[in-house]
């Protein structure tokens, strides 16, 4: 090094809990700037949220797919088990299928008051995210906001974000203080704000994705927020996390390193003790390496195309799943399906006549939505849809409960992070998923990603 050069020295006291965004930190009550995202179905857990609460750790119930009750038993449960020491949060899914349970969703986040809230798959702004961003806001002795709950949007495309740094539109505020949702201090409280407080920037991840590259969306985004702050003149700071093939400390140090305020963890936490799903599903995921995701059709959005990436090591479930949607594409009703096609469906992909399936889905949306059915009634299209749709939350349920016979057709999301998981820890004892644990792997990954950046400032000093 010359005499002139500037020494690179790492800074003193670089430990886990000193990486990221102190405020964020501090803000949500957390030990580091990390967070479990939520996994749908559960599947991110009443046990793994309560674990990450006792260690001072955030985790989010996956909401998605469960029935209203399912979620209020759960965040009470978790509300009772932390009794008050630690603290949570819950997933709020967009549902612009089902307006009504998005509605039911919000409303009962805001009844259990919930303090953290996990916004993900808004590609626009509906009256309930305005409103459970809304409800309960009010102003502090010091001319602040107080607000009820921190939400963090999870996105991966910058229209989106900018929804997010933006206060709720005011024509939607205006509409919700006429229905009597809001109060119109509520509302005036609400246009002074971000509709988000944080942002959680997500790249390749397992589940619902984009597939986007981390180190082109961060640095991106990070300047929206910097120029939505110095615009709309926002005062308080407004977080940008990442998520997405964070599996390894090495991959999390290149996150704080991109500018992450903060960094959030899936896959791994799928193939852990507390995971909400099957001892199959897990046995499954560990022998995970990073080349055995793949992209299959969404089943809760199937008509809109939209992708999610999935486990496929000796599975069939994700040739099975991009067949119905080509059969979809190509056909306007399942009538149009030749015979041996049908044949093909009925005996190996459904396990039963496609009309036996269609009475089913019949029979749960009539007692839920009527309406769907009556849709379904009149457009053939629509029918093959729902039929096509079935086999989706069947792949989810068998390897939810781990069923033994289906399991060629289960349907496990997981993106390439957990395989470079695996990786890290074989030979150790977390090689086996029954010894890992969603907290031990927040410290694992926080401690080592801090200890590879005085590795890597170590070794810039010395050349």
């Amino acid at each position: 090094m010359s005499a002139a050069a500037t020494p690179v020295v790492a800074p003193p006291g670089l430990v886990g809990g000193t990486l990221g965004c102190p405020d964020f930190r501090r803000r949500r009550g957390l030990r580091y700037a990390y967070y479990a995202g939520a996994m749908y179905k559960g599947i991110g857990s009443r046990a793994l949220v309560v674990r990450m609460g006792r260690a001072g750790l955030l985790g989010f119930l996956g909401t998605g797919g469960l029935r209203p009750e399912e979620i209020a038993a759960d965040l009470r449960g978790i509300a009772a088990d932390l009794g008050g020491q630690g603290t949570y949060g819950a997933n709020f899914l967009a549902s612009p299928l089902d307006p009504a349970a998005e509605r039911a969703a919000a409303e009962l986040l805001v009844a259990l008051e919930v303090p953290h809230v996990e916004a993900a798959a808004f590609t626009t702004v509906t009256p309930d995210l305005a409103w459970l961003r809304a409800r309960g806001l009010q102003a502090g002795p010091d001319g602040g906001i107080v607000r009820p709950r921190q939400i963090v949007a999870k996105l991966s495309r910058p229209e989106v974000a900018a929804l997010f740094l933006a206060p709720a539109p005011a024509p939607l505020l205006e509409r919700l203080v006429a229905a009597g949702r809001l109060t119109p201090e509520e509302a005036r409280l609400a246009a002074a704000l971000p509709l988000a407080d944080d942002l959680c920037v997500e790249a390749d991840s397992g589940g619902h994705t984009d597939r986007g590259v981390l180190g082109v969306l961060l640095p991106f985004i990070r300047r929206q927020r910097d120029e939505a702050r110095r615009a709309r003149g926002w005062t308080t700071p407004i977080g940008v996390g990442a998520a997405g093939g964070l599996g390894t400390p090495e991959a999390v140090a290149a996150a704080f390193t991109l500018g992450a305020d903060f960094v959030v963890t899936g896959s791994v936490n799928q193939c852990t003790a507390e995971a909400g799903t099957s001892d199959l599903a897990k046995d499954l995921l560990q022998t995970a390496e990073p080349q055995d995701t793949d992209l299959v059709p969404a089943g809760d959005m199937f008509e809109l195309g939209a992708k999610v990436q999935v486990f496929k090591r000796g599975l069939l479930f994700p040739g099975r799943a991009k067949k119905l949607y080509e059969l979809y594409r190509q056909l306007d009703s399942l009538d149009q399906l030749d015979a041996r096609t049908r044949e093909q469906l009925e005996t190996r992909v459904f396990g039963r006549p496609l009309a036996a399936v269609y009475e089913e889905t019949k029979a749960y949306y009539l007692t839920r939505r009527p309406e769907v059915i009556a849709r379904a009634e009149q457009d053939p299209k629509h029918r093959m849809a729902l039929v096509f749709r079935w086999y989706f939350v069947h792949s989810s349920r068998l390897a939810r409960r781990g069923d033994s016979a289906g399991r060629a057709d289960f349907q496990i999301h997981c993106g390439p992070a957990l395989g470079a998981f695996n990786q890290l820890v074989r030979g150790t004892p977390r090689e086996d998923w029954r010894h890992r644990h969603v907290d031990e792997i927040a410290g694992l990954l926080m401690e080592g990603a801090a200890a590879v950046l005085r590795e890597r400032w170590a070794a810039l000093a010395a050349g």
